[in-house]
C-alpha cells in the first residue's frame, strides 16, 4: 500500500526538517517488508482568504487533489479519535490487509480543516487534545509511522 502525506505548510530548513527527514527515510528504508511503500510528502501554500471558513475550503480543494480517489483519506484534527501506537499500526495494517491501495494522512493548516473535508476521510484522528506547532504534528506523524513498521515487523524500536 502506497503512504503519502498531505499538509498544509512547507517545513523550514533547520532541526524539525532534519528529524522528518530522518524518521521519513527509515520509513521509505524499512515500509516496504510489510508492504508500506513512503512515496512522499505533498505540502500545499496556506490560503490567504480573509475568512477561516474560506481558507479552510481553499486548503481542502488542494490537499484533496493529488489523493487517490480510491485511497483512505486520513485526517489529523483535535477532534479525532486517539490511538496508541499500537492500534495505529494495526489499523494501518488492517487498510493494507483489505486492499487499500494508498493511505494519505492529511496535516491542516492553522486554521484546521473544513469540516466537510474532515467528515468526508476515511478517518479522523488527533495526536491528543493540546495543540502543537505545525513541524512537531509533521515529526510525530512522520515517527509514528515509522514506530508502525517497527511494529509491523517485530523490530525492537518500540517497546511496549
Amino acid at each position: 500500500m502506497r503512504v503519502t502525506i498531505a499538509a498544509v505548510g512547507k517545513m523550514k530548513r533547520g532541526p524539525e526538517q532534519d528529524l522528518v527527514g530522518r524518521y521519513l527515510d527509515r520509513l521509505a528504508k524499512t515500509g516496504g517488508q510489510v508492504g508500506l511503500d513512503f512515496r512522499g510528502v505533498r505540502e500545499t501554500v496556506e490560503s490567504r482568504h480573509s475568512s477561516v471558513s474560506e481558507r479552510r475550503r481553499e486548503e481542502a480543494v488542494r490537499l484533496a487533489d493529488g489523493i487517490d480517489v480510491d485511497g483512505a483519506r486520513i485526517v489529523f484534527d483535535e477532534r479525532g479519535d486517539t490511538l496508541s501506537s499500537e492500534e495505529f499500526a494495526a489499523f494501518l495494517a488492517q487498510l493494507r490487509d483489505i486492499g487499500r491501495r494508498e493511505a494519505c494522512f492529511v496535516l491542516g493548516g492553522p486554521d484546521g480543516h473544513d469540516p466537510d473535508f474532515s467528515r468526508s476521510a476515511e478517518k479522523c484522528l488527533s495526536f491528543g487534545r493540546m495543540t502543537f506547532p505545525h513541524q512537531i504534528a509533521r515529526i510525530m506523524l512522520a515517527e509514528q509511522l515509522y514506530r508502525a513498521v517497527t511494529i509491523l515487523s517485530g523490530h525492537p524500536y518500540h517497546r511496549a
